[in-house]
């Protein structure tokens, strides 16, 4: 009984995994992966504010 309990929650794990998979690779979501993906580039850099005022006389 114990194995049936362990396959049948391998099966159900596996299955979730390839829907989110399925899921984030899908059409809909390509455009919200790319907005994602240029995050990092859209904020300032950390350092920059802090040059700006050590450069000021």
């Amino acid at each position: 009984m114990l194995a049936y309990l362990n396959a049948f929650s391998t099966v159900l794990a596996m299955l979730t995994f390839f829907g989110i998979i399925w899921w984030a690779f899908s059409k809909g979501r390509k455009q919200a992966n790319e907005e994602a993906a240029m995050l990092p580039f859209v904020l300032p850099d950390e350092g920059a504010k802090q040059q700006k005022e050590e450069s000021r006389p």
